[in-house]
């Protein structure tokens, strides 16, 4: 199949740091280029990928140095080109939210779109209400809840290479926190977890300068106040099997409907179990008493905590091999793209080489009008 990935220009594709989303589609795409298939990444120009690169920015929005930036105008940009080509692809995959919707009604059928966030604010399901003819995948079931009525096509797990974190069998005695800084993702909840254990905690965060100011007034003084707790700061993929390895237990102790968590998986990979508040995927990512533990309440993640070195890491590894490789990711997505080639006409030379190319758009409004004459 011809795919086109269309990804936030936010972050590098896969991110230098902090970034899930354009982490993903990185994955995806050199998976979907494993298995033979034509992708073509429309990215910004630093992006690392096997794909055929449509770069249409010089360097991802967050770490652009130039003061002044515009990430509707890029994105803006960035959609006229792959409007521009679209008839060069069989199936186009967005991963920009809602922003394509006005622009390829028309050319809905022959695209999927990959929410990422959370859906439960004010403003969204009027939109999904408006163009219902966009099929959409959820990357939890959970994720689902705040817009039941919309156009679903399923639900597909993020996955990453089996190698891209190294396995680590035995932990060096701490407890991790890594994601962001923020009042959702609860890192008080993680120092104090620790505080309670006597353990330390190591946390490698992002700090939005949305969230200065919580970090500044809440997290900033528990952490200097604490000789327990390390704040080592943003890391990128090169030092998490480093990070998370060493680490007796993942701390998620969420406090939002998290649509995935991609540090959860992380962690599996690495062999670390996962710690994870009962909220948002959370149940649907990980095994209870296998792959880490669900809990509702601070005191029972002390006790969890507590116990995770008691689990088999070797297996968590497994379980990760199993659910979320890349490569398991792609052949989900794969057959979504042939569910959405076999609903529209002429589809069927895609799935058969064999089969004789589709009529030009001319020549099907022709037979179109010849069969309402006949009829």
């Amino acid at each position: 199949m011809k795919i086109a990935q269309v990804t936030p220009l936010y972050e590098a594709v896969p991110p230098r740091l902090y970034g899930g989303t354009e982490r993903v589609v990185a994955h995806l795409t050199d998976a979907l280029v494993d298995l033979g298939h034509d992708v073509t990444l429309f990215a910004s120009a630093d992006a690392r990928t096997r794909a055929r690169l449509i770069p249409v920015r010089d360097q991802a929005i967050r770490l652009d140095p130039a003061p002044l930036k515009s990430d509707l105008a890029a994105h803006m940009a960035m959609l006229s080109q792959v409007l521009e080509r679209a008839n060069d692809f069989d199936v186009i995959h967005f991963h920009t939210d809602i922003i394509h919707f006005p622009f390829f009604a028309a050319l809905a059928d022959k695209t999927v779109t990959t929410l990422h966030g959370r859906l439960d604010l004010k403003d969204l399901s009027p939109v999904y209400a408006r163009w219902p003819e966009f099929g959409l995948i959820s990357i939890s079931d959970d994720q689902r809840r705040p817009l039941p009525g919309a156009n679903w096509r399923a639900t597909v797990h993020h996955g990453m290479p089996g190698d891209l974190y190294r396995f680590s069998p035995r932990s060096r005695g701490y407890l991790a926190f890594l994601g962001r800084i923020s009042p959702e993702k609860r890192p008080d909840r993680a120092i104090e977890i620790a505080t309670r254990l006597n353990r330390p905690l190591k946390i490698a965060a992002k700090i939005d300068d949305a969230d200065r100011a919580y970090w500044e007034t809440t997290i900033e003084p528990l952490v200097k106040a604490n000789p327990l707790i390390e704040f080592v700061g943003e890391i990128g993929d090169a030092d998490k099997s480093d990070f998370l390895g060493g680490a007796d237990a993942l701390l998620f102790p969420i406090d939002w409907p998290e649509p995935f968590g991609l540090v959860m998986i992380e962690a599996m990979a690495c062999g670390t179990p996962v710690v994870a508040f009962r909220c948002g995927s959370t149940p649907e990512i990980i095994e209870d008493g296998a792959t880490g533990f669900l809990v509702d309440t601070l005191d029972e993640a002390v006790t969890a905590a507590a116990r995770a070195v008691e689990l088999d890491r070797e297996a968590i590894r497994a379980r990760f091999d199993l659910r979320f490789s890349a490569t398991a990711m792609a052949r989900r997505y794969v057959d979504v793209y042939a569910d959405i080639l076999a609903r529209r006409p002429f589809a069927l030379h895609v799935l058969n080489d064999d089969a004789p190319p589709p009529p030009e758009p001319s020549r099907i409004a022709e037979e179109i009008r010849s069969f309402g004459a006949l009829g």
